[in-house]
Order: C-alpha cells, then structure tokens, then sequence
C-alpha cells in the first residue's frame, strides 16, 4: 500500500453493467485494487452504447480502464459456480442487477457470504433494493427525470432539458466508492460483511440536497439564485457569466460600463435581481452581443468578474490548461490506438488499460484453481468466452 496504490492487495469482483457501479470499481481499480470484470459472453451491454470502435464505446472504455475482463454465462451452473469462487476470495463485489435477479442467479449477497463471510457487497440500482418501484427500470436520464434534476435545468425555451452526460451515473459511482472504502475503513472489527444499496435515485436526490431543502423551505416559487448568472450570446460565440456575492455585481456592470445598474433599485440586491431577473438579462443580453468572446473574457477577468467563455470538448482537449496540468493523458487501446482519457481527480498517471471482451478469461480462473482441461472445457461448453 502507498499514497500512489492504496487499495494495492485488494480484491474487487465487478459484476455490474452500464456505468454507475461500473465507475465505481474503475475508481477502486485506479486507486491500486486488482478488479475482475464479470462480463456475460456478447460483453457489457455498455460496450455497444454510441459510437463503437472494436469491442468498444467511449462509456466503456472510461468505465473498464484498469480491470481485468473475464466472459462468463451465468445462467449456467458452471459460471456461478466460477463468480462464487473468486467471491470467496474478494474483499468487495459490486452488482447492478435489478433487485432480486443477482439472488435468483444464485450471485446475491446470501450466497456470496455463504462462502466469504465479511464481505464488501454493494448493490447499485435505478430506485433501490425495497420500495414500490424497486423494479422500475431505470436510466441516467429517468433519473434526471424523477429526482426534479430537470425541473431546475429549464433552457430559455421554458422547457426541463435533461443534461447530455450521464451525471446520474457518474455521481452514484462516486458516492458508491464512498460507500465501499468507508465500509472497507470500518469493518476491520466487524465480524460479518455487509450489504450496500445505492440507487440512482436517491444519488441523484443527493447532488441536489440544496435544491431539496431550498424547496422545503420555501415552496416551489424559490428565489432565483445569483441572478443574472446565465449564458449569454456574443457577437461570435457564447460565455457564461456567474456572481457569488454582491460585489460581484458591481463589478460585472463596471466591466459592462453599464455603471447605471447598479445605481437602480430594480437590481440593488440578489432578491430584486431575481424579481426583475428577465429585465435585467435582456439590458445585459444586448450590451453582450455588441463583442467578440475573446474581448468580452479579457474585460470580465480583468474585472475580476466570474466568467468563461463556452468551450468545446475539442477546445478543452487542446487548452494550454488542460495541456499543463497533464489532464487527460492518452491510453493506448488495442485496435484503436492512443486515447486522451481524463484522469482520475487527485490521481497522476491512470492505472491500466482497457481489457477486451473477457481478455483475461483464462487467467483469472487459473489463479483460482482451474486446469487448464478445465478451462478449456467451461470455453467449449460456452459458458466461457475467450478472445
């Protein structure tokens, strides 16, 4: 173990699909854990979602980066039997399936303790492991929907848009983490292994815990908060423009040499610039059009105005930030070649590269006890996939 590998020594056996519990395990996976990835033979449904190039997709590319892949058919006796073998020998299993089908598969937490008594086990679903809708099927965006993400994200349109990245994924995989290595901190005195259900849902209620008790509080017509932060169009781009105390304000109409505004009782406080909030954005609107991004950026910092132009993934790929700072150091991935891939926050270099389709199939079993003839056979029959 180390600052570098913390988790070195560590065993994580990943059953889960998609993105979330899958993020999860490549967290502990680039903190130095040695995890195995479950895979049904045709691959992670995942690995087909998007643009594919080979055995994979950008989603699946991030989310395997560090694991080793094994392909097995757990609906035959043989996988299961295989899974609970390299179970009684994990610290952690992850699972994404929806409640109640790792139990019938004969994967559930019951039979895994059976053979590994103080197991890590977490269970990552759309609502949850009880409830009326615990089996509701469930997605990122289903979640952006049914936590009230989309209701605070209105376009200028008036319309609830969903955010075009899986936010409710990628948040669930980091409370998930949370959750296992803080089980993993405590459970040194504990005599048996515990259970962790975590769901899109109530992750996704938790990126909001402000919204939530704002609502509480307040009722549905809550203040706008920081009016006029927004997006505003330039004269050849967009930029977005935000302020956090009232300061902020006076500034912002200074580098506008829009002086007059912050003299107008209509905006002298952050409750009339949201009572008076499309008033005042449409003054700022016009005067913004008037520029270039570039010039406008340049003026805004220079007034210590919070703000920064709209970039693309392209133009933060090739930003002299990102570049300095080593953001997203390339991976090479067979068939495909060298990959940017952001790192991990905190972390200096990624750990691993991405497995294919059940890469290390033969060598995962054979660390477990497995012949060779054995070996051979579980691929013959099917219930093994091999590259």
């Amino acid at each position: 173990m180390s600052y570098d590998a913390a988790y070195a020594g560590l065993r994580v056996l990943d059953l889960s699909q998609g993105a979330a519990a899958p993020h999860c395990a490549m967290l502990l996976a680039q903190h130095g854990a040695d995890v195995i990835k479950v895979e049904p033979p045709e691959g992670d449904w995942v690995r087909g979602l998007g643009a594919v190039h080979g055995e994979h997709s950008a989603l699946s590319l991030v989310y395997n980066l560090g694991k080793r892949s094994i392909a097995l058919d757990l609906k035959s006796a043989q996988g299961v039997e295989a899974v609970l073998r390299i179970a009684a020998h994990s610290d952690v299993v992850l699972e994404s399936f929806r409640p109640g089908v790792a139990e019938r598969l004969g994967v559930g937490f019951e039979a895994v303790r059976a053979r590994n008594r103080r197991i890590v086990y977490a269970s990552v679903s759309g609502f949850g492991q009880s409830g009326p809708y615990r089996e509701r099927p469930c997605t990122d965006m289903v979640a952006q929907a049914y936590t009230g993400f989309m209701s605070i994200n209105q376009g200028a349109d008036g319309i609830p848009h969903k955010v075009n990245t899986i936010i409710m994924d990628t948040v669930t995989g980091v409370y998930a983490f949370a959750q296992v290595t803080a089980a993993l901190a405590g459970g040194h005195d504990e005599p048996d292994g515990v259970h962790l259900d975590l769901s899109l849902s109530a992750c996704g209620a938790a990126l909001q815990a402000p919204k939530l008790v704002e609502y509480a509080l307040e009722g549905a017509q809550a203040q706008r908060l920081n009016s006029p932060a927004g997006t505003f169009r330039t004269a050849d781009g967009w930029i977005a423009i935000t302020l956090t105390r009232e300061a902020h304000f006076r500034k912002l109409c200074a580098a506008l040499e829009l002086c007059e505004l912050a003299a107008d009782d209509r905006f002298a406080s952050f409750a009339a610039r949201a009572a008076n909030h499309d008033a005042l954005v449409a003054i700022l609107a016009q005067r913004l059009r008037t520029r270039a991004t570039e010039s406008w950026r340049a003026t805004l910092l220079a007034h210590d105005v919070l703000a920064e132009r709209i970039y693309s993934h392209g133009e933060w790929l090739a930003d002299e930030q990102t570049r300095a700072i080593g953001a997203a150091p390339p991976v090479e991935v067979a068939g495909i070649g060298m990959v940017p891939m952001p790192l991990v926050p905190g972390r200096r270099a990624h750990r691993g590269g991405v497995p294919r389709v059940g890469e290390h199939g033969a060598e995962v079993l054979a660390q477990f006890g497995y012949s060779a003839q054995q070996i051979q056979a579980l691929a013959a029959a099917g219930v093994l996939r091999l590259p």
